[in-house]
């Protein structure tokens, strides 16, 4: 019996998420640069050609890996700044949302490899860019919609300051984490210094 064109886009889009897994874990444990197509298909279990039908390059698929992986994050931390009511429990936010973006060193480590090759191209920083202001967005939003109930800091300006702040701090932590992989100890100080940064508490770092 022939497959169905439903059944053929349901096994593609299958072969194409097990690539992308298996693409993940390789490039965590060995970096993006010293990474085959072969090695790929032999971890995904797949042969050269599934690998062509579904990406025409390694970048195609790094590319591909780094988007969706983002945009998880993203939406992750939209949900997490979601979950309070008009005003912002900044403590409890700032938890969620340290607990999603700490929770995966292996993403930290792709994530690394994808700023060093966007340094290098530019259609792959405009991705870099283009995610960054989604996630600043995601955090702007939730910081707007408090105003009234929580009020930032003068010092940050308005909600778009204090989610570049945000994100300013998250780069320099992780910075730390991946060389020492204390996920706790990093979880840890970001939270302290975000609810600082949100409530102009310095007292909290001390």
């Amino acid at each position: 019996m022939e497959d169905t064109p439903k059944r053929v886009t349901r096994r593609r889009a299958a072969t194409r998420a097990r690539l992308l897994e298996a693409a993940f874990e390789v490039f965590a444990a060995r970096g993006f640069g010293r990474v085959s197509i072969e090695e790929i298909c032999e971890a995904a279990g797949f042969s050269r050609g599934a690998f062509y039908s579904n990406f025409a390059t390694l970048d195609e698929l790094f590319f591909a890996l780094y988007q969706e992986r983002a945009d998880l994050i993203a939406s992750q931390v939209a949900e997490a700044l979601a979950q309070d009511g008009p005003g912002l429990d900044v403590p409890a936010s700032v938890d969620r949302v340290t607990e999603v973006l700490l929770l995966d060193v292996d993403w930290l480590l792709v994530k690394s490899d994808f700023l060093v090759h966007a340094a290098r191209d530019p259609e792959v920083a405009r991705a870099l860019l283009e995610h960054r202001a989604r996630l600043r967005e995601a955090i702007a939003d939730r910081l707007r919609r408090a105003r009234g109930h929580t009020e930032l800091p003068a010092v940050l300006g308005d909600a778009q300051g204090a989610a570049h702040a945000v994100v300013a701090a998250y780069d320099g932590v992780t910075v730390q984490l991946l060389l020492d992989r204390d996920v706790e100890a990093a979880r840890a100080w970001l939270g302290r210094l975000l609810t600082a940064l949100l409530t102009d508490g310095s007292r909290i770092l001390a």
